[in-house]
Order: C-alpha cells, then structure tokens, then sequence
C-alpha cells in the first residue's frame, strides 16, 4: 500500500508553543450540534467483555451480566471468553444470547504477523482471520474485529507501514470467505497501534464494501488524536465499537492520559451518540470501562517521533487542546485491610454500571429499565 506522505516532520518545541495558542481556541468550540435530537434513533447499548476482566468470566456469565443490565449487545473481543469453538457450543450461545434480548459481537485479536501481539495458537493471520469468519458466523455476529496490535509494533522492523502492509494481505486473503458469509472485518485502533489516517488508508485500500472500523475513541488519545475528531473522521465507517471516556492533561514530557467511567471525564458525550446516531446508527455502544490507570505520551521527547515519520505538528493541534482542557486524575486506592482483587472486582463492576446509566441518559440502550 502507498504510505501516507504528510511533511513537514516531528513537532519541534518551538512549534509546541505556536500551537499551543491554536489548541486553546479549539478549546473553546464544541460540537453541540451533534447532538442527539428527540426523534433520533436510540443505538444500542453493550457490554465489552473486558470492562469486567476481573471476574474471568467465559462467554455464558458474560452473556448472563449483559441481561441482567438489561443491555442490547455482548463484545467478545477475543477467542478466549469461548470454553470451545465447536459449532454447536457457539450456536447454543447464540442462542441463549437472542432468548436474552442480545446480539453478539466477536473480535479475533491481531492479524498482524509482525506485531508484537501476534501468536500463533490458531495458526497464520489468514487462518485465524477465517477461524473468526467460521466463529462470527455461528455466533451470529455481523463482523468479525481485528487488528494490528500496540504502539510498540510502531517500532518493529518496517515500521508501522509494514504491519499495514501484512494487516492488508490477511484482510485481502479472506475477504471472499467473508463476502460469502455475510460479514464485514472491523479494524481496531488498539492501545496506540494506529492513528485515524491510516486506519482510513488501509480500509479503503482493502474496500469499504467488507472492511469498516471497530472505534476505540480512548485509543485516539493514546496516539495523540482528539477522539471527537476521530470520530467525524471515521463514522461513516464504523460498525463496532468500545467506548469509554478519557481525561488527558499537560505534563513535562508531554502529556498524561488516563481512561475513566463515562461522563468523568472529557468526553462530549451526547456530541459522541448524536454523531454516532447520524453516522453510523446500527454500530453498538459498546462500553469497555478501563479506569485508574495513567499513561505518558512523551511527545517532547525526540525518541518518540522516530514511529511518527510522517505525523506533523499541526496534525495534533486538536490532541494539544484537550491536554489544555484537562487536569490530573487522583488514583483510587483499595482501603487498609481490603483485598485487592476482590476490590478491582468491585471497582470494575461499579464503574461500568455508572457508565451505563449515564449512556442511557444521552440515547444510547433500546430497553426501558
């Protein structure tokens, strides 16, 4: 695939200055517009799986959590959560799914042989890609979620631009089998790995008609995006999702991110559902709740831009002013004596939930609690 050619290179300190006056006046603009109006369609609301890792649930309790939330859609973004892959298994969930008022959702994970997150337990990227067209297709899941992994794979030999390459000759290779089943790839942005512009290069490279997006607006912040801007960029293509909100703010090296329940943070989220219910109203609402848990994003640091080659200063002017809207974040901490994996438990659970009401608040779950 043709790389994406933006010039001139890295942000340069005294570019951080100019655009700093840039990103305090994008500061000031929001996208109210986009807000859901009375007559717009309800989207419907999901649990993903990992918002709960804590309880290492499989598939079935999962399935069971989701309707006791009384939610529309379950995203199993992994082969794991299935205790097998036999048919039967996966249609007997499909089906204990549906008599719930539930549809599913399932990812398979990188495609990607050169990530850093690739394994080889199913075999190649083409026989996985296909295992999850077999898997999607019991489960009764429109797409099948895929990726290329993480931000180290930006570093790995080629470079981002290689695993893009491989991401798009798996997708290439199984495209028919997908064509013939009915279902469509959705390509994560996942903890870092790509930025908007070349997931929208590589969908379009590989057709729109059977690859869209799998949104991770608090993965945008990780590769120094606005994720409202992430959204307007790739809402026509989105088919899956896994929300949660994100908090991010200055800091000596650059900035500081940190993912939080939803409407904790800086999230429109009424803007994000309008938008979403304008531009892509059959994606799920997934909600997948990371929360406590900083990360850096030293964009002052020469090193990091040797993964951004082609990445221009003015590119992260709208990132730039959401680390001028923020502010640090305190970390929750397990009182004296508690356990702390039952409290991470507990904690995982209470921020979901909360996150939960507050969607519905704003258009987003098709049931009446």
């Amino acid at each position: 695939m043709n790389p994406i050619v933006l010039q001139p290179p890295p942000i340069r300190r005294r570019d951080f200055i100019k655009l700093m006056g840039v990103a305090a006046a994008a500061a000031s603009v929001n996208s109210r517009a986009a807000q859901p109006t009375a007559a717009a369609p309800r989207l419907a609301l999901g649990l993903d799986a990992h918002s709960v890792r804590g309880m290492g649930w499989k598939a079935r309790p999962l399935i069971d959590y989701a309707a006791e939330q009384k939610l529309d859609a379950v995203l199993l973004n992994g082969l794991r959560p299935f205790e097998s892959l036999e048919p039967a298994h996966l249609r007997a969930l499909r089906e204990t799914a549906a008599e719930r008022g539930l549809r599913i959702n399932v990812g398979v994970g990188s495609v990607a042989e050169g990530s850093t997150t690739f394994t080889k337990e199913h075999g190649s990227a083409e026989a996985l890609l296909a295992l999850g067209v077999r898997v999607a297709t019991d489960l009764g899941s429109p797409v099948v979620n895929c990726r290329i992994g993480a931000f180290p794979d930006r570093a790995t030999p080629g470079g981002i631009e290689a695993r893009l390459a491989e991401l798009l000759k798996t997708l290439k290779a199984v495209r028919s089998r997908a064509l013939d089943a009915g279902v469509k790839f959705a390509v994560e942005n996942h903890a870092g790995d790509l930025r908007s512009e070349e997931l929208l290069q590589l969908i379009r490279a590989a057709g729109t008609d059977v690859v869209g997006v799998m949104l991770d607006p608090g993965n945008a912040v990780w590769a120094m995006e606005d994720p409202m801007k992430q959204l307007e960029l790739l809402a026509p293509h989105v088919l899956c999702t896994s929300v949660r909100d994100w908090m991010v703010w200055e800091s000596p090296e650059g900035a500081t991110f940190q993912w939080t329940a939803l409407g904790e943070g800086l999230m429109d989220v009424p803007a994000f559902v309008g938008l979403m219910q304008r531009h892509c109203p059959a994606a799920p609402l997934h909600l997948e709740i990371i929360s406590n848990s900083p990360r850096p994003i030293p964009f002052l640091q020469r090193d990091h831009w040797k993964v951004y080659p082609n990445t221009r200063a003015a590119d992260i002017a709208d990132f730039l002013a959401l680390c001028r809207r923020g502010r640090p974040l305190e970390l929750v901490k397990p009182p004296a004596g508690t356990d702390a994996k039952a409290f991470e438990r507990q904690y995982q659970r209470a921020e979901f939930e909360r996150s939960v009401a507050f969607a519905r608040r704003y258009g987003a779950g098709l049931k009446t609690t």
